[in-house]
This record gives structure tokens, C-alpha cells and sequence, in this order.
């Protein structure tokens, strides 16, 4: 492709219409700058899609049985080339139509990686055709990679990558910081979020910074926790700005070209669940966040939720799209949430297309806690799960089960959205993986529709109160510091989750030793994030605790001259005791189904088109069971050929819906669950459906391969 002369934003105007006059490239995470999930390719539809056939498979690094790893990332397609991530976070260049590895880089040099990575920017200079690079996070390092040859560009920051826990306005050198999905290119700025720690402990701020991509250096920082003088710091208490944490993109971002304009969706300030020390709105978590690319500075935000205590992040970018209303064409930003809502706003203004009114919601009766009294509910397109779970929702597989679950639903609180957490246990649904998830959303252009996958899962939410959450008695420190920072993922008996996603601690002993476990809560490891804020002699106290070492007390003074960072009489009231899926006894969800689906929602006026069932349990099926549904992560891609095409579900499958019925058109199946989302593309004409299939959530098994499907040369 000639690059033509003049800014460099042409280049991304030329790269878009290229997608969309020829349909050959997915050049874009998320295919556009728009976040369309949308090909305009008319080569695979409605009449042909069911001969798809295998056109190449590429294992991208050797299986490890050992461990339980993810492919989240939707790869780029440019030219030919295709670009992707292996589990441990290996960047690779293969031949789009056969596979063909062209080269590969390791970042962690075969270290442990940390975080997982849903995708990759590409970017093509202006002046020089052969100065094309890979901009690619790993860890807290953003790394510029030569598109041709896989090597670190020198020029970029140092010897190719720059620090992303550095320039963050204060010391968070020992926080965890890193970015698991890509930013996004304007002119010659890479715009990019963070994710940072959600839990009780030291957290960093979620500020959106711009680098330059020929240097590396930062070139703008918008802070979501305003500091002096910024608009939004009356909605935090005084100096909040110099210790709290959160507020970040984390989910992706969209751009407008013609204005410049990116579009932020933020999450929740830190820690997720008890806001004390926090009071007031919080902005600018939780909102839909609009930035000048060039400067950074705010055109407008709204906020989805306030003094979010639920984890409610906005969790995926949002889409840029075009309606036609009451005669005239508006240009719109379309915003989906966790809680299976469709926030919709003029693009210009961000005024809402359809009314949304302030709901009043319960108060907290957690220490310290205030809770905003109200929270904004769109009230006319209708959300895309249920959103509560009452006793007549109680799932039916068997008797046994249903007066079990029924019971355990009368002993929480479950009144709905936004009741506030409770050491007697909430119910959060739809819960933290939505609703909507980091799949995002799908746009058509053509009908005006948006499509979007929803878990319908139901959570449990317990606080505890952090000097209560010991279940044996002893009062160490290190037990105290598990039952604060480790219990929310591992569990307070340490026999992590039902799911698998975080493992039992239990028999630790016999895998490690107290080294390795500081090693690991030095460095961090797969979705485990770094507990570097804390010192040697805190990390060694929660190795003892680990190892059945129950001498040191929570009273007793650290034996090394290091002075602890976190001792916990002095932080947050409140932990929780972990990340619980409500499950029957055979690990169904304990609502009745459908517990995952696909959505087709008509825009323009305001109503749901379709919703179909997404995904099925084979033994379910053989019990008679008509098709339940699963969860699912990973979103969906809608083509002009008639086509929704996703993977995500646990029956570890990629599917075709036709976009205009619903009805189930083709399905293969994949050598693990395709948890991320497809990119359709061609190339010398012919048509590719390419999905990774990492495997590995909801206790699924893991998987290394990417899986490409095209049409025979001949039918």
C-alpha cells in the first residue's frame, strides 16, 4: 500500500476505507477505529457458510500441561500478515493464508508472563513505507517491535520498550500496572490505559497517557482521580488524588478521526467493593470518558454509575455508529455495560439519545461506607439480561438442588442492581463478567442493529471485616495479610474457586517453596498480579502462613531493618471472601436458564430484535434439557454477508448466526474454547473466519492454537 504525503492521520483514514472498500484486512483490534466488529465482506453468507472447512491451524508456542493459560487476543490482519499473541504472551507474524510463522518474539524471554493480552497496534510511518511497527504490551512494558522482523525498534524508548509504571505523577514502581488490551493510534500518538489493582491495598491511578511512537516519550496524561485545579477532584475527599487508585481503561478505546476524539470507557475506583475512605461520585470512574486525541484534554464524560461499589467497569470500548432517527442521520456513541445495559449519546454533545432517569437505590450498612443514594438506568431500550434474581428464578435441574439453592438465595440479599455489599452476602447479577463483557459489541451499519453476547450468572458477594477474616484463630501476619489481599481470589479456606481460575493453595507445600512464593509475589504470574508494594518481610510472613509456619504474630515487630508498607490495622476495614459464582452442586448456575445468550438490539427503535440461547452442555442435552446456554467471554463480528460469527461459549465452539433470525446457521468445533473475539478478512480474494483458542476459563482446558476457516475452492 503507498502511504500518501501529508499528517499522519490520512494514514488511518486510508487504512479504514481500505477495510472498507475491500473488506481484506482486520487491521484494527476490533476491526475499525469505530469498534464495529463489523466486515463488510460479502464472499462467506447466508447460502454458503455451512461448507466452511479448516483452512490452516498454527500452534503458537508447546502446551504446558502444568498450567492453566488463555489466548484472549483478536488478531490483526494487514496486507497478508496476520499478528498475534501465544498464552505466555509471545508475539508472532504468520502468512494470513496458510499460517506460516514469518517470526516471533518472546518478551518475557522465558520467564513466567504476567496479564493476559486481547491485541496489538499496527502502525506505518508517513515518510519512510518500511518503518512499520508492532506496538505490543507485556507486563508493564510497552514494547515497539519491527513489523518485518519481530525486533525491538531501538529508537523507542529504551532499546525498544518504555515503562508503563513510570509517569504516573506519583510512586507506584512496586504497584501493579500493565495494559491487556491495545491502545489506539491518532496521527502519530498511541493512546493507551492501564489495568491496576481492584482489591483492599495500594492501587495505582488508572491516568490515560498518549506516547509517541517514533520515541516512546508521553506527550499528554489525562488523570482520572483529578488532582488541584482539574474538573471532578469536589467529588473526592481532599488529597484522595495523592492515594487512590483505579479509574482506568482497562477494556479498549474508539476513536473518531474526523474529530479527533477517542472515547474512554473507565472502571471503578479501588478497592471495588467499600468506598469508605472514598466518598462522593468518584470521577471519572465509571464513565464514558471523550478526549481531544491531540491534547488530552476532556470535550465531555457521563457517568454510568456513582461511587461504584460493585465492580460495575465499563468493560469494553464502545461503538461509534451512525442512526437514522426521525428522518435525519445522527452520529451516535453506543456504550454497554456489565449490567446488560445499552447507554446511547449523541457523538457531538453527549447528550442521551433516550432518556436515562436517576433510580434511587438502597443505602450501606457497611462501617464507614456511604453509597450514592441514586444511580442513572436507561429507560427505553430494554437491557440485554435479566436483571434480578428472585426466589421464581430458581433453577429446577433437579429437586434437590432447587430447595438447597432456594434456601441459600433467602439468606442473602438479592433485591436487584446496586444493593450494596453486606457481610450477610449480595447478590450481584447479572454478575462481575456481565452482562456485557470485554467481547464487546458487534454494529451493522446496514440494519442499524448491535450485537452483543451476555453472561447470565449470578454472584455471591460476602465482605468481611479484615481483622475477623481469620478462620483458624491464629492472628499472624501472615495470615492476616492472606485473609486481606490473597482470601478474595484464593478463598478464606484456600481451595480457590469451583472454576479453576484460581487454584487451590491448599498442599502448596509440596509445589514451592517460601522462596519461589516471594519470587512470585515479587514479579506477579498469569492473571495473579504483583503484591510488589509489599515488603520482604510481609511477602515471607504470607510464605509461612502458606507453608503451616504459624509462629510470627500479627503483633510482632518485622526482624529486618525494611520498615512494612502494609501493615493492615491501617488500611481498609473491609475484604471479601472471594470471587463466588453461585453454583448448584454440580456446578450449573443457580438461576434458571438461559445462563448465556446472543442479543441482536434494534437502535433505532429501541427494542430487542432477537436474543437466542449462546452455547450448551452436552450432558445436560443428554438428561433432555433443552439448550441452556453457557458463559462466555470473547464478542461477536457481524459481516454484510448476513453472518454473526463468535466463539466464547464453554462447549468450546465458533458458531454463524444469521443476523437477521438468529437461527444457528454452521458450528465447528475447536481444540479449546475460543474466549476471544474473530477477525474475518481475505486475502487474493479468498475468505478466512480466524479465531485463537486459548481454552483455559471456567475450568476449561487450555489450548496454544489459532484455527482459520475459509470456503472450498470449489462447491
Amino acid at each position: 500500500m503507498r502511504i500518501l504525503p501529508g499528517r499522519m492521520v490520512w494514514l488511518g483514514v486510508l487504512i479504514f476505507f481500505h477495510l472498507g472498500a475491500t473488506g481484506s484486512d482486520w487491521p484494527f483490534y476490533g476491526g475499525d477505529p469505530t469498534n464495529a466488529q463489523y466486515s463488510p465482506d460479502t464472499t462467506i453468507h447466508r447460502q454458503n457458510v455451512q461448507h466452511l472447512v479448516e483452512a490452516w491451524r498454527y500452534h503458537s508456542e508447546a502446551k504446558d500441561p502444568k498450567r492453566q493459560s488463555q489466548i484472549q487476543c483478536n488478531p490483526l490482519i494487514v496486507e497478508g500478515v496476520l499478528y498475534g499473541t501465544s498464552p505466555k504472551l509471545k508475539v508472532f507474524a504468520l502468512d494470513a493464508d496458510t499460517g506460516k510463522e514469518r517470526w516471533s518474539f518472546d518478551p518475557f524471554e522465558g520467564q513466567d508472563p504476567v496479564g493476559v493480552n486481547r491485541g496489538l497496534v499496527h502502525w506505518a510511518s508517513q515518510k519512510n513505507n518500511q518503518d512499520r511497527r508492532i506496538l505490543i504490551t507485556a507486563g508493564h512494558w510497552l514494547y515497539a517491535l519491527d513489523s518485518a522482523t519481530g525486533k525491538p525498534v531501538a529508537s523507542f524508548g529504551q532499546n525498544g520498550r518504555v515503562n508503563l509504571r513510570e509517569g504516573l505523577g506519583r510512586e507506584t514502581d512496586r504497584l501493579f500496572v500493565l495494559s491487556n488490551t491495545p491502545g489506539i493510534l491518532f496521527e502519530d500518538r498511541l493512546i493507551i490505559g492501564t489495568r491496576v489493582s481492584e482489591g483492599p491495598g495500594p492501587a495505582a491511578p488508572g491516568h490515560i497517557r498518549a506516547y509517541n511512537v517514533l520515541d516512546g516519550s508521553m506527550e499528554w496524561i489525562f488523570h482520572t482521580i483529578p488532582q488541584p485545579g482539574e474538573m471532578g477532584i469536589d467529588t473526592w475527599p481532599e488529597e484522595a488524588w495523592k492515594t487512590m487508585g483505579g479509574a482506568n481503561t482497562w477494556s479498549g478505546m474508539s476513536l473518531d478521526i474526523k474529530r479527533g476524539w477517542i472515547f474512554c470507557p473507565t472502571g471503578s475506583p479501588a478497592f471495588d467493593f467499600w468506598g469508605g475512605n472514598r466518598h462522593g461520585r468518584n470521577l471519572f470512574g465509571n464513565c464514558l470518558l471523550v478526549l481531544n486525541a491531540r491534547s488530552g484534554k476532556r470535550i465531555w464524560h457521563y457517568q454510568v454509575v456513582h461511587h461504584d461499589l460493585w465492580d460495575r467497569d465499563l468493560p469494553a470500548a464502545p461503538n461509534l455508529i451512525e442512526l437514522n432517527m426521525d428522518g435525519k442521520k445522527v452520529e451516535a456513541v453506543a456504550q454497554i455495560t456489565k449490567s446488560g445495559h445499552v447507554f446511547a449519546f449523541h457523538r457531538e454533545t453527549g447528550h442521551p439519545l433516550f432518556p436515562i432517569q436517576e433510580k434511587p437505590f438502597p443505602p450501606s450498612d457497611l462501617k464507614g461506607e456511604k453509597a450514592w443514594p441514586t444511580q442513572p438506568i436507561p429507560t427505553v431500550i430494554p437491557p440485554f439480561a435479566r436483571q434480578s434474581f428472585n426466589e421464581e428464578d430458581v433453577s429446577k435441574l433437579s429437586r434437590q438442588n432447587h430447595r438447597n439453592m432456594k434456601e441459600k438465595l433467602m439468606s442473602v440479599r438479592s433485591g436487584g442492581q446496586f444493593v450494596p455489599p453486606s457481610t450477610a452476602g449480595t447478590v450481584i447479577f447479572p454478575g462481575f463478567d456481565g452482562g456485557g463483557e470485554w467481547g464487546g459489541a458487534a454494529w451493522d451499519p446496514e440494519k442499524q442493529w448491535l450485537y452483543v453476547n451476555a453472561n447470565e450468572m449470578p454472584w455471591i458477594l460476602t465482605m468481611v471485616r479484615s481483622d475477623e477474616a481469620s478462620t483458624d484463630g491464629s492472628a499472624t501476619l501472615g495470615s492476616t495479610l492472606y485473609n486481606r489481599l490473597c482470601a478474595v481470589c484464593h478463598g478464606l479456606d484456600r481451595k480457590g474457586d469451583i472454576q479453576k481460575t484460581y487454584p487451590t493453595l491448599q498442599g502448596i507445600e509440596t509445589k514451592m517453596n517460601a522462596s519461589q512464593m516471594v519470587d512470585q509475589m515479587s514479579m506477579g504470574r498469569g492473571l495473579m498480579p504483583s503484591f510488589g508494594f509489599l515488603s520482604e518481610q510481609e511477602k515471607h510472613a504470607i510464605a509461612a502462613y502458606l507453608l503451616g509456619d504459624h509462629n510470627k504474630r500479627a503483633s510482632a515487630q518485622p526482624e529486618t531493618e525494611e520498615k512494612p508498607v502494609f501493615l493492615p490495622s491501617s488500611k481498609e476495614p473491609y475484604s471479601h471472601t472471594g470471587y463466588n459464582r453461585f453454583l448448584d452442586s454440580e456446578g450449573y448456575p443457580a438461576i434458571r436458564p438461559p445462563w448465556g445468550t446472543l442479543n441482536a438490539i434494534d437502535l433505532q427503535h429501541g427494542r430487542i430484535a432477537w436474543q437466542v440461547t449462546l452455547g450448551d452442555f452436552a450432558d445436560l442435552s443428554a438428561r433432555g434439557t433443552s439448550p441452556t446456554g453457557t458463559e462466555n467471554y470473547g464478542g461477536p463480528v457481524v459481516t454484510a454477508g448476513g453472518l454473526v460469527f463468535i466463539g466464547a461459549t464453554k462447549d468450546e465452539t465458533l458458531k454463524a448466526f444469521d443476523k437477521d433470525t438468529g437461527q444457528l446457521l454452521w458450528q465447528a468445533k475447536l481444540p479449546a474454547g475460543g474466549y476471544a473475539t474473530p477477525a474475518v478478512y481475505t486475502v487474493d480474494g479468498k475468505p478466512y473466519v480466524v479465531i485463537a483458542c486459548g481454552g483455559g476459563k471456567m475450568g476449561t482446558r487450555s489450548g496454544d492454537a489459532y484455527l482459520a476457516f475459509t470456503l472450498p475452492d470449489r462447491l
